[in-house]
């Protein structure tokens, strides 16, 4: 008699192939991922000039990730018709206009249990920090030092870098703030000769994740002096992979920080102020650019992308890249 195969024997082995296809250890679909917070805002200092905010940290499988100590983790294996959470970190807001502080942090990024720091924030004088201490400045990579205080933020070792120092002339409004961190060095210092110079935001780290190659987490420049006696300063130039530039003044055009470039996890350029003789201080930081969560997986599969997330898929050759740009909520493959 011959064998027959049974109605449930045929779909056990119709789910097996299709696992199998998937690739991966055990036949699950094996996940490429790449993790960026968002960006941190620069300073808004007053009467010296901002530092530059520190980028979003940075984690990938798919690269070695951000810092001084980072790693290229390992893939994800999911589980088919599983939910996993993302969650896209928001760029910290720029400083107001009038409000002299430390620029704002910005929000993680995660992907299921891998989660990233969101940047610190640029500096500005700590008695100007309410309501945010001097803390504000550490994160996935640490935001650029002031030009008064000196004294950069932190970075996460294995996301990004430490930002760079200010400098101060010891004369009121005569100083410059130093960059923010990125996910690949550490924020340029103010230079310590000639004018008063804002210091650059520190390099991205580059992924081809999405199949060309694309650097993210960039550090944000440092604003230049307002101090009219400079008047040839020069802003900090914002940190390959979207950071923004600094401010410089004491022209009202010129002294707004940049905007960290969104999905980048770039951080915002320092603000810079009125000539010293002037009572108004109305620059503002750039923002923080927001972050980005990238999944690569074998093209068998299909991802459905839940409600509360912003996404798009693309196909790489034998992959499928999904690009989650906003939001927080749950994917999950078949």
């Amino acid at each position: 008699m011959p064998f027959i195969n049974s109605g449930r024997n045929s779909t056990t082995v119709a789910f097996r192939k299709k696992r199998q296809a998937a690739g991966g250890g055990g036949g699950l679909p094996i996940i490429n991922f790449l993790v960026v917070a968002g960006g941190g805002s620069g300073g808004m200092q007053g009467n010296r000039a901002g530092g530059g905010g520190g980028a979003g940290g940075l984690k990938s499988s798919y690269a070695v990730g951000g810092g001084p100590s980072g790693t290229q983790l390992s893939a994800f294996t999911a589980t088919l018709a599983t939910n996993y959470t993302i969650t896209v970190g928001a760029g910290g807001a720029s400083t107001p206009a009038g409000q002299p502080q430390h620029g704002f942090q910005g929000s993680n990024s995660t992907f299921n249990v891998v989660t990233t720091i969101g940047g610190g924030g640029g500096g500005a004088i700590s008695n100007y920090a309410a309501p945010r201490g001097p803390e504000v400045k550490n994160g996935g990579s640490g935001g650029g030092a002031n030009g008064y205080e000196n004294t950069p933020g932190t970075g996460i070792a294995d996301e990004g870098y430490a930002g760079g120092t200010g400098r101060n002339a010891n004369s009121y409004a005569s100083g410059a703030g130093g960059g923010g961190g990125g996910a690949g060095g550490v924020g340029v210092a103010a230079p310590t000769s000639g004018e008063f110079q804002g210091g650059d935001g520190g390099p991205g780290k580059s992924n081809s994740i999405t199949g060309p190659s694309v650097t993210y987490a960039g550090g944000g420049g440092g604003a230049a002096t307002n101090d009219a006696n400079y008047a040839a300063t020069i802003a900090g130039a914002g940190g390959s992979g979207g950071g923004g530039a600094g401010g410089r003044g004491p022209n009202p055009s010129t002294m707004n920080g940049t905007a960290g470039s969104p999905n980048t996890g770039g951080g915002g350029g320092g603000a810079s102020q009125n000539d010293q003789g002037s009572n108004s201080w109305p620059g503002i930081s750039g923002q923080g650019g927001s972050g980005i969560v990238i999944l690569r997986y074998p093209s068998s599969l299909t991802i459905t992308i839940g409600g509360g997330l912003t996404g798009t898929t693309a196909t790489d050759g034998a992959s499928k890249v999904t690009t989650i740009t906003a939001g927080t909520g749950n994917v999950q493959w078949n």
